[in-house]
C-alpha cells in the first residue's frame, strides 16, 4: 500500500487533493474505510451484546468475516460513496436550520425541538432513499398511477396545513411583567 503511495505521487508536491486521489487509486475509500466502519459495527454491537461473554477471539472473527463478506461484491462501496457525500449535505442543511432557529426563536422550546427533530428525520429518509437508488417518481407513478403523484402531494400539502392550523390553539399562558425602570 506505501508503495502505491509513492508511485502514485503523493510525496512529489501534488498537495492534498494528489494525496486523497492516492489513496482512491489504491482503493482505501472503497475497501479499506468501509471494512474498518463494518469491523467496528460488528465488532462494537457484539460486545456490547455480550453474547459471546467477552469471547474477544471469537468476536473478532465474526466481525472479520462479516466486515470481508459484506465487501466481497461492489454493492457496499458504492452505497458508501452515494450515502456518505449525501450525509454531508443533509447535515449542512440541519446545520443552516439551527442557525437560523438559533437567530429568532428560543431553541430550548418543545415545539422547537419537535420541529427539529421531525426535519432531521425528514432529511434522514431523503439521504437514505436517494442513496438507495430507489426512483421514489417512478414507484409513485407505477403504485398510484398516473395521477397518484398530484394527489399525494395535494394530501401532504393538506396535512401540513392543518397541522399549521391546528397548532395556534390559543393556550393560557400566564405572562410575568419585570420593569427594567422604576423598579420598587
Amino acid at each position: 500500500m506505501i508503495g502505491g503511495f509513492l508511485d502514485a505521487g503523493i510525496l512529489l508536491n501534488q498537495g492534498f487533493q494528489g494525496f486523497l486521489n492516492s489513496l482512491a487509486d489504491v482503493g482505501f475509500f472503497s475497501y479499506a474505510l468501509p471494512f474498518l466502519l463494518i469491523f467496528s459495527l460488528v465488532f462494537g454491537i457484539l460486545i456490547r451484546t455480550g453474547i459471546f461473554k467477552e469471547n474477544k477471539g471469537v468476536i473478532s472473527i465474526i466481525a472479520l468475516v462479516v466486515a470481508l463478506m459484506a465487501l466481497q461484491f461492489n454493492t457496499v462501496p458504492e452505497f458508501f460513496s452515494k450515502i456518505f457525500p449525501s450525509m454531508g449535505i443533509g447535515l449542512s442543511i440541519i446545520l443552516v436550520i439551527l442557525i437560523i432557529i438559533g437567530l429568532f426563536t428560543d431553541p430550548t422550546k418543545p415545539a422547537i425541538t419537535i420541529t427539529l427533530f421531525v426535519v432531521a428525520a425528514l432529511v434522514a429518509l431523503v439521504v437514505i432513499v436517494t442513496s438507495s437508488g430507489l426512483d421514489v417518481g417512478t414507484f409513485v407513478q407505477n403504485n398510484l398511477g398516473a395521477t397518484g403523484g398530484t394527489v399525494l402531494t395535494i394530501a401532504i400539502i393538506v396535512a401540513v396545513v392543518i397541522a399549521v392550523i391546528n397548532s395556534d390553539k390559543k393556550r393560557e399562558r400566564k405572562i410575568e411583567y419585570h420593569p427594567i425602570m422604576f423598579k420598587e
